[in-house]
Parts: C-alpha cells; structure tokens; sequence
C-alpha cells in the first residue's frame, strides 16, 4: 500500500468575495522548506475545496458555468504551478465542491459520479442540502460530501433529519459503493450548523472564549451529543477540535458578532471502512485540524483537515498507451496511434483530447475526437509522416485517430489524455510534444 495525503477545506464564504491581495498559502496547507524557498514540502495528493453560500444569483451561476466562482479561480491559480489539475466542480445553488488531483495521479483516476440532495423550504431548494462526488483513485473508492445543514440553533433534529435524508437519498450507480458510507474512505464536510445548547448567552460564550475557555464549551457542542447517541454521524468520526469556534464573527475583525450564539459550525468529519478486502487494512491518520481566523472576509472562518489514507501501489500496466508522439504542424491533420489493453472495455463515446500541456483543469481541452469504431491500423513509426508505408504485419489492439487541421492554430506544447465516457475515468496520457508551423515554400 502507499500513503496519498488528503487536504480538506470547508469555507462558508458568506456570499463574499476573496480580496485580490489575499494570499491562500496557509490556507491550503503550503509550507515552504525553508524561508529563502519558495518550494513546498508534503503537498497533498488530493485538495478537496468545500464552499457554502458562494453567491448564487441566476447571472452568477450562468457565469460560473462557464468560469470559475471567484474563490475557487484563486484556488487553482495557487495549485496549478504545483502540479494539481482541476477534475471537477460540482455546484448546487451556493454550495460549490472543486477537487484538485496531482498531474502523476490522472491516469488512476476512475469512476466520478456526482449527487446532490437538496434540503431547503421541505426539499424543494438547493440553498440547504449536500452534494457529493465519488472517485475511484489507486484502486480505493472515496465519498467527498459538502453539506450545508439547516440553521438555528433550536433546530438540532432538523439537522439530524438533513444527514439522514442526504445518507438514505443518495444512491450511486456503483453496486459496491452505491450508498456514501460503503466506499473505502468518506469525508464529509461543510456548515453542519450544529450549536452549543444550554442557557448561556452569546455575551458569556464570548467571554469564555476570550478567557481561553472554548474546551468548557465543547460538552455543549450538539454535534457531539448526537453523534454520541447514535442519532446522526455516529457513522463517522472527528479530530479533535483544538480551535475556537468559528461562527458568527463580526465582519472583517475578529470579534464575535454576539446576536448570534458562537458555535463550531463548521467541521470535518471522516469514515474508513477498514477491512473491505482480504488480507489488506485500510487507514486513515488525521494529520492536521485547524481553522484559519486570519481569513476575514466572512462571518465564518474557514477550517482545514489533512489526512493520510493508504491506497493500491500504482499498477505498471496501462489501460491505453500512446505511441510517442512526435511534432505536430499547425492547421494541419495529425495522426496519433494508440494501444488498447485488450482487458479494458472500451464505448465508442469514449473520447480524446488535446490539452496545452500546462493546463490546470479538464475543463481546458483545445479539442477532441472520438474514439475510433473498428478503425484498427498498423503503426507506423513516424506518426506524422503521410508518406509512411504501413507495417508489413498487423499489431492487435494498435488504433489511431486524426485530430482535423482546426485543431491546433498555435505553436506551443501539448499532451493528449483518452476519456472514457462511461466510467467516467482517465485511462492513458501521452507525452509532451511540441506543435510548430511548418515553414511554406514558395516557387523561385
């Protein structure tokens, strides 16, 4: 087995947008060797970045379908020069989960399947609720949900109805891991809105917390009790909490907004399912735990969790293998040929594409072909040399596809990733290769 290290953040960004000049360094987790270094050490495999009540106006959510919310842009600004590349965003009104996954991991990557449920005004709006993604990654199944539960502070049962309804309402299409509890790791996330019951007033709470008196308060805590009797995520478990609350702040400052009662509304909560296959143990260590109250643009502050799971050690044999690719011209055809594993199942919707070879989300294709039908061919070695006779012996499982002349107008790097559209998986990654314009010659 091998370590992949997990870093969860949840953020209700209070319908705020992040500052220009906000440095998101310690927010993600990115410490440096040594302060002359600008190189980071023990950067997460997997960011996962849970936001609630990101703005949700009808021109924002048409806007970020085609773009990113603010928060989650300065996010991938930040981890693309690191190596990570967007895989996916999920959003339900203002509750928005994006996944960055280190480049060297895409080709391990199977099997994204997203859910939502939606808990506002009885189930018919998606201001309250979860959604969920689910991947497969080394061989392991992982459940990532982003909840924003009902808030208040007397409506605790409702909040315990929200994760049944979510658990219960929730089915995916993988028989082994269709509900969210049976994949091999869960994290579950977001404003769980759970508040401190007792008789204390926001002014005491305050002033306990300011007196350093925040672990007197934790007995109160809701999600505790009900986890403790079994009434909701008592499926789960939590690290412990060595934070202040962080709920409900004054804008930009640090102090309590006291017309509403402090909590610790925002957690990170987390499952294994340790003995799901023989002879193997699955774990997870909680590394870190913490919020982060030097980030002030809501009345929340924002709380991060990174763990250690273990997964599968990378196999060696590919699913699909692209033969080197060599230079390509601009505004021409270009051939590339590929080999099929014959023991993966293949759909003719699967689908190649082209990527700048510096690209940060799957988002960025330049363009795409499908998949080839019964196209087989030889492989020739140059693949784009027109000119070239085919082999003299056919090559089982050998294809090729040709990317059309609009493909390509720019000089510049590029990789090419093949898709399948039915499990949703990555199964092979060519080289980089370099795209140039091919010098015209012209009579004497």
């Amino acid at each position: 087995m091998e370590d992949f290290l997990v870093y969860v953040l949840t953020y209700n960004v209070g319908t705020k947008f992040p500052a220009s000049d906000e440095d998101f360094k310690q927010l993600l987790g990115l410490e440096s060797g040594n302060r002359s270094s600008s190189e980071y050490i023990n950067v997460p495999d997997l960011y996962v970045i849970g936001l609630q009540e990101v703005k949700a106006q009808p021109q924002n959510i048409v806007w970020d379908t085609l773009f990113d919310d603010p928060w989650t842009a300065k996010v991938r600004d930040m981890l693309s020069p690191l190596g990570l590349v967007k895989i996916h965003t999920l959003r339900m009104q203002g509750i928005v989960t994006s996944l960055f996954l280190k480049r060297s991991h895409l080709t391990f990557l199977r099997d994204v399947e997203t859910l939502w449920t939606r808990r506002g005004f009885g189930g018919m709006w998606g201001n309250k609720g979860a959604v969920s993604i689910r991947l497969g990654i080394h061989g392991c199944s992982i459940c990532l949900v982003n909840c924003h539960l009902t808030p208040h502070d007397q409506f605790c049962q409702e909040r315990v109805d929200d994760y049944r309804n979510i658990l219960t309402g929730q089915t995916f299409s993988q028989q082994e891991t269709s509900n969210i509890l049976y994949h091999d790791y869960v994290f579950w996330f977001g404003d769980l809105n759970f508040r401190l019951d007792g008789t204390h007033s926001s002014t005491e709470i305050a002033e306990m917390i300011s007196q350093e008196k925040s672990q007197d308060l934790m007995k109160h805590d809701q999600l505790l009790k009900v986890r403790r009797t079994g009434d909701a995520f008592s499926e789960l478990s939590e690290m412990a909490i060595a934070f202040p609350p962080t709920y409900k702040f004054e804008s930009g400052v640090d102090s309590y907004d006291t017309k509403r009662r402090p909590g610790w509304v925002d957690r990170v909560l987390y499952h294994v399912n340790t003995n799901a296959y023989d002879n193997v143990t699955l774990k997870i260590n909680g590394l870190t735990y913490k919020s982060h109250m030097n980030y002030r643009s809501s009345d929340h502050r924002p709380v991060t969790a990174m763990f250690q799971i273990k997964v599968f050690r990378p196999t060696i044999e590919k699913l699909v293998e692209f033969h080197k690719v060599s230079t390509w011209y601009t505004n021409e055809e270009n051939k590339v040929f590929f080999k099929i594993n014959p023991t993966l199942e293949t759909s003719h919707d699967d689908w190649i594409a082209l990527f700048k070879a510096d690209f940060s989300s799957l988002d960025e294709y330049v363009a795409y072909v499908y998949s080839p039908k019964n196209n087989v061919h030889d492989y020739c070695e140059d693949s784009n040399d027109r000119s070239a006779s085919p082999s003299s012996s056919n090559r089982p499982g050998e294809y090729s596809v040709i990317f059309p002349e609009t493909s390509v107008n720019f000089d510049g790097s590029y990789v090419i990733l093949y898709f399948s559209h039915a499990s949703r998986s990555i199964y092979g990654m060519s080289n980089t290769f370099e795209s140039v314009t091919r010098a015209v010659e012209y009579p004497c």
